[in-house]
């Protein structure tokens, strides 16, 4: 097939949403498909170039700037952003290609123009996938109230679920936001999940032998850190195991409240912590291969379901799992049915504390968890099974 996938992140980003799109990019090529990614490229002097990555076509397209810059503005460089790209694409050799299916990943809610409009002058279907359901989870988390502001992104989001012929959630728990969506009978919504290709564990740019950390046990968390990771019970549970010599948590990665986390640690004189600059995604399995469980936090407002990206990463290299995450999330049962970890859902250390600590001996008695762990990731987590289900849907 001929795919269009439209997205705001890919390389040279080191997003996890970047990595994804990577993955799956690579697998629609490997599986014999012809495939255009199109992404806004702010800051671009041409309205367009065109590049190759491992037999992708790259289409950037100059669009305006919607990261790192205040709300305002961002909204504003966002809702223009598909209409710019329209207009760029209008101006490159693809402006009269035809597709056979499109594509496009939510975040952002703001692609809904120009997936219609190529969805429409090719005829063809589409599909949607969605990582996060915006702007609920803002509700969730206190962050925006119902009001206008509310009204309009929800408006902008209903806009880009009515363009889709197929939706991909990430969990069954998240089923519930379609519900008039899934009226109309020849819509499909379906869970796709997440996704990561296989990767060697080689060089990695932290070398915890020689860190504070060195001869512990190693708790470790990589990937963004903010507000709706609610990631404060994390030193919380360092405090509490600060007791323990042979214990000790590794944080990798940048964020809104990356800054504040570190000093927080430090301000409590947590000598069994230790934080870290972001590192390239390339270096995430040799970083996981000098570790024993990976963290995955939560904050407990959300109400929406959520299998973090870190989660995959954690499974792919054997790591066990030490999840804080909201009440009735998904991935509770999941860590709980296959046996790759503990999960908690209240606010208590006490209770985050006793898992911690009964995770470590499981990690020592228990020789086939982390073969259970890269099981479980082959089965449900590669880009092979997400690309299949993907051009499957598109073709009915």
């Amino acid at each position: 097939m001929k795919i269009a996938l439209i997205a705001d992140t890919f390389p040279p980003l080191r997003t996890s949403g970047a990595v994804q799109l990577r993955d799956l990019s690579r697998e629609f090529v490997r599986q014999g498909h012809s495939l255009t990614v199109m992404l806004p490229a702010p800051g671009m002097k041409e309205p367009w170039a065109i590049e190759d990555f491992d037999g992708v076509q790259l289409l950037r397209l100059r669009a305006p700037r919607t990261k790192d810059i205040n709300y305002v503005q961002r909204t504003l460089g966002e809702f223009v952003m598909p209409y710019a790209m329209l207009r760029n694409l209008s101006k490159s050799p693809l402006a009269e290609d035809g597709w056979d299916g499109v594509v496009w990943y939510a975040p952002s809610i703001f692609f809904g123009p120009i997936a219609k409009a190529l969805k429409s002058a090719s005829g063809c279907r589409s599909y949607l996938i969605i990582r996060d359901i915006f702007p609920e989870w803002a509700v969730d988390m206190g962050l925006m109230g119902r009001g206008l502001p509310y009204r309009f992104f929800r408006a902008v989001a209903n806009y880009q679920y009515s363009v889709a012929d197929i939706i991909g959630i990430q969990t069954p728990g998240n089923a519930v936001y379609f519900d008039d969506w899934r009226k109309d009978e020849s819509r499909k919504l379906e869970v796709l999940q997440n996704w990561l290709a296989d990767a060697p564990a080689e060089h990695c740019s932290i070398d915890v032998a020689k860190t504070s950390l060195a001869g512990r046990k190693v708790f470790v968390y990589a990937g963004n850190m903010g507000v709706a990771q609610g990631m404060d019970i994390l030193l919380d549970l360092a405090e509490a195991l600060q007791c323990r010599e042979d214990i000790g948590f590794l944080f990798v990665g940048r964020g809104s409240e990356a800054r504040k986390l570190a000093e927080d640690a430090e301000r409590r004189n947590l000598d069994n912590v230790l934080f870290h600059d972001e590192i390239d995604p390339d270096e995430i399995p040799g970083l996981y291969a000098q570790c024993d469980v990976g963290l995955v936090a939560l904050h407990p407002s959300h109400k929406t379901h959520n299998i973090p990206g870190k989660f995959l990463t954690y499974m792919q290299s054997g790591l066990p799992v030490l999840a804080k995450v909201n009440e009735g999330n998904d991935l509770v049962n999941l860590i709980r049915e296959e046996r790759v970890g503990a999960a908690v859902t209240d606010n208590s250390v006490g209770a985050l504390k006793r898992m911690a600590e009964s995770l470590i001996e499981r990690c020592n008695l228990d020789e086939e968890l982390p073969s259970r762990c890269r099981a479980v990731y082959k089965r449900l987590f590669s880009p092979k099974t997400a690309v299949e289900q993907i051009v499957n849907a598109l073709k009915r």
